[in-house]
C-alpha cells in the first residue's frame, strides 16, 4: 500500500474510532442488528460444528432464533440510552432463548444489560465492566460450567477486553476489535480445553456463534457486507435441507437441491455470488469429489439454478420441491395442540411436558399432562413458548419434564419469570418423561410428587437410534458416517449397518434379560412394516421380556426404546 493509501486509511479508522468513542442506544441497535445477520449468514456453519455424530446439530439455528427474539424487543424501539435499550435486548434474549447455547447467550446479554442499567451511553471503560458482568451472570447460570465452551470464550473477551483498556484503548471500537481477535483465537483453543471436541475434530459451536455475533458488529461498525458468508465450503453430510428451511420469503416457492460433480476446480466465492442473484437460503455442501448446491427461487425460475450447474460439471442427481404445497400438507395434518389433555382443577399439580412428535404426544396426553410444548432434537422449544404453556393454567403447581438434555436449561429459565410453584424434573429423554409421568399424583404433596417423579427417572434406561453424520471415535466406539448409531443414556454405543443389529446390541449392553418391559417408538424414518419385524426380532432373542410397539412419530431418530 502507497504512503498516500497508509495515511487515507489511518484517518479513516481515527474518524471510526472517534464516531465510536461511546455507543448509545440507537448505536447499539445498529450493531445488534449487524451480529443478528452476521450469525444468520454463518448459521449452517455453526450447525455442522456438532461434536456427537447425530442429526441435531442445532446451536447455529438455537443462537439465531435467540438473537432473533432479542431483535425483535428492540426493533422499533427509538431509545437513545443504551440502558433502557439493553435491557429490552436482554428480556427479548431470554423470552427466546432455545437450547443450551442460546439460554446461556440470554444470560450473557442479562449481565451486559445490569452494568448499563439507566445509562445513556457506554464508554470504553463501561463495556469492559459489562463484559466482565456477563462472563459472571454465564458461568453463575450453568450449574456445572464447562470449559472450551461458549462460557470459555466469554471469559476471554472479558480479559482481551481489560487488556485493551490497561493498554490505552479509549473508545469502544478499541475493545471491540481486540474482542473479536480474542473470541477467534478462543474458539480455536477450545479442543485443548475439551477433549470431545478434539476428538470429533471441530471447535466449540456456541464459542463459534458468539464469535460471529461480535464479528458481525465489528463489521457493521467498518461497514462491511453482511449477507455473503467467506465462501466456506461444508462438508457434504453436515449439509441439512431440513436447517435450512428457517423461513420462506415472499415469492421464494421452490426449494432446488443438485448434487454435481464439477469439471474442474469450484470457484466457491463466483458460486455463491453468482447462486444469490438467482434466490435465498443457499447452502453448499461437498464429499468426495461432489457437491451439493441448496436454493430457494422464484416461482416459474426453479430451473434456472439447474442449468447453470449443468454448465459446471455433470449434474449426479435432482430435487425441486414447492414449497408452499409443503406448507399446505403440514398445516392440514394433525396437530399436537389438537389432543384432548387433561383438565386441572385449581390446588392440583399440573404436568407441562415437552415432546418431539405427534406419536409420543399422544402418549402424554394419556398419561395426563396438562400441556404439551412441541419441541425436542433440532427443534428447541424457547423459553417464552414453555412460560406460555403454564402460565394460564387454573394452579399454581407445575411440573416441566423437559425431555431432552438440551431443553434443560431452558426450562430452568422459566422458573424465574412466574409466581408460581413450578419445579423441573430433568427428564432428558422420552421414556425418562414417561416413566416420571407415571409417579404423578396430581392431588398429593407438591415436593413429595415432584421427588417421586425425579426418582423415577433412574428406573429406566433409554436407547436412541439414528444415522451417523460424521466419521468420530468416541467413548471407545469407532463411527463412520453414514452408519447406523445407538445411544445408550445418552452415550454412544452401538455402531453398525442397520437399526435392528444395533438395537439388539444395545438392549444386551442395557442388561435388558434382567427387565421386565421393551416399549419401542418408532420414528418418522421406520415404516410401521419395519417397525413391527423389528419387534417380532426383539421377542424372538429375548423371549422373556415384554415387548411394546408405539408409533412415536420424532423426527431424525428412526427409534427410541426404554427398557424397564
Amino acid at each position: 500500500m502507497s504512503q498516500e493509501g497508509q495515511q487515507a486509511r489511518g484517518e479513516f479508522r481515527r474518524k471510526l474510532a472517534e464516531r465510536y468513542r461511546t455507543v448509545d442506544g440507537l448505536g447499539l441497535r445498529r450493531l445488534t442488528e449487524g451480529g443478528l445477520h452476521w450469525l444468520r449468514t454463518n448459521q449452517q456453519i455453526v450447525n455442522s460444528l456438532n461434536v456427537f455424530p447425530v442429526p441435531d446439530g442445532d446451536t447455529g439455528t438455537n443462537m439465531v432464533l435467540t438473537m432473533q427474539s432479542a431483535w425483535a424487543e428492540i426493533a422499533n424501539l427509538g431509545e437513545p440510552s443504551i440502558g433502557k435499550l439493553c435491557h429490552a435486548l436482554a428480556h427479548g434474549a431470554l423470552m427466546g432463548a432455545r437450547g443450551n447455547s442460546g439460554v446461556i447467550l440470554s444470560q450473557l446479554w442479562r449481565g451486559f444489560a445490569r452494568t448499563l442499567d439507566n445509562l445513556p451511553s457506554m464508554d470504553s471503560e463501561l463495556m469492559v465492566k459489562a463484559l466482565a458482568e456477563a462472563r459472571d451472570t454465564a458461568y453463575k447460570g450453568v450449574v456445572r460450567p464447562v470449559e472450551g465452551t461458549i462460557l470459555t470464550v466469554s471469559k476471554d473477551i472479558a480479559q482481551a477486553a481489560e487488556g485493551a483498556l490497561s493498554n490505552g484503548a479509549t473508545s469502544t471500537l478499541d475493545i471491540l476489535e481486540q474482542i473479536v481477535e480474542a473470541a477467534a483465537q478462543s474458539v480455536e483453543r477450545t479442543p485443548d480445553l475439551l477433549p470431545v471436541l478434539r476428538d470429533a475434530g471441530v471447535v466449540d459451536s456456541g464459542g463459534k456463534g458468539l464469535f460471529f455475533i461480535l464479528e458481525g458488529m465489528l463489521r457493521t461498525a467498518h461497514g462491511l457486507p453482511l449477507d455473503q458468508p467467506l465462501a466456506s465450503v461444508q462438508p457434504l453430510s453436515s449439509l441439512s435441507l431440513e436447517n435450512a428451511v428457517a423461513s420462506i420469503e415472499p415469492g421464494q416457492d421452490w426449494e432446488v437441491v443438485v448434487d454435481f460433480r464439477p469439471s474442474a476446480p469450484l470457484d466457491a466465492q463466483a458460486f455463491y455470488k453468482r447462486l444469490e442473484e438467482m434466490g435465498t437460503s443457499i447452502q453448499v455442501g461437498e464429499g468426495d469429489g461432489m457437491y451439493r448446491m441448496h436454493i430457494h427461487v422464484l416461482d416459474n425460475t426453479q430451473y434456472e439454478p439447474i442449468e447453470y450447474v449443468r454448465r459446471l460439471g455433470t449434474i449426479t442427481n435432482v430435487a425441486i420441491e414447492n414449497l408452499m404445497v409443503q406448507m399446505a400438507d403440514q398445516a392440514a395434518n394433525e396437530s399436537i395442540r389438537s389432543l384432548r389433555l387433561a383438565t386441572v382443577e385449581p390446588g392440583q399439580i399440573a404436568a407441562v411436558a415437552v415432546a418431539p412428535a405427534m406419536g409420543i404426544a399422544r402418549v402424554f396426553a394419556s398419561l395426563g399432562v396438562a400441556m404439551i410444548v412441541e419441541g425436542g432434537q433440532t427443534m428447541n422449544p424457547s423459553t417464552e413458548e414453555i412460560l406460555n404453556a403454564f402460565e394460564n393454567l387454573p394452579t399454581d403447581k407445575i411440573v416441566i419434564l423437559p425431555n431432552n438434555k438440551n431443553v434443560l436449561m431452558t426450562a430452568r429459565q422459566a422458573l424465574d419469570l412466574t409466581a408460581k410453584h413450578v419445579a423441573v424434573v430433568p427428564s432428558k429423554s422420552v421414556p425418562q418423561g414417561i416413566a416420571a409421568m407415571l409417579a404423578l399424583t396430581p392431588d398429593e404433596d407438591f415436593e413429595t410428587s415432584v421427588a417421586a417423579m425425579t426418582k423415577a427417572l433412574s428406573t429406566v434406561k433409554t436407547g436412541e437410534v439414528t444415522i451417523a453424520t460424521r466419521s468420530v471415535e468416541m467413548d471407545g466406539v469407532d463411527v463412520k458416517e453414514g452408519q447406523v448409531i445407538g445411544l445408550l443414556n445418552g452415550r454412544l454405543a452401538v455402531a453398525g449397518d442397520d437399526p435392528e443389529s444395533v438395537t439388539l446390541e444395545m438392549l444386551a449392553q442395557a442388561g435388558v434379560e434382567e427387565a421386565e418391559l421393551v416399549t419401542l417408538y418408532y420414528g418418522a424414518d421406520l415404516s410401521v412394516m419395519r417397525a413391527n419385524q423389528l419387534a417380532d426380532k426383539i421377542r424372538e432373542r429375548f423371549p422373556k421380556q415384554e415387548v411394546e410397539l408405539i408409533e412415536g412419530g420424532q423426527p431424525h431418530y428412526q427409534l427410541i426404546f426404554s427398557v424397564e
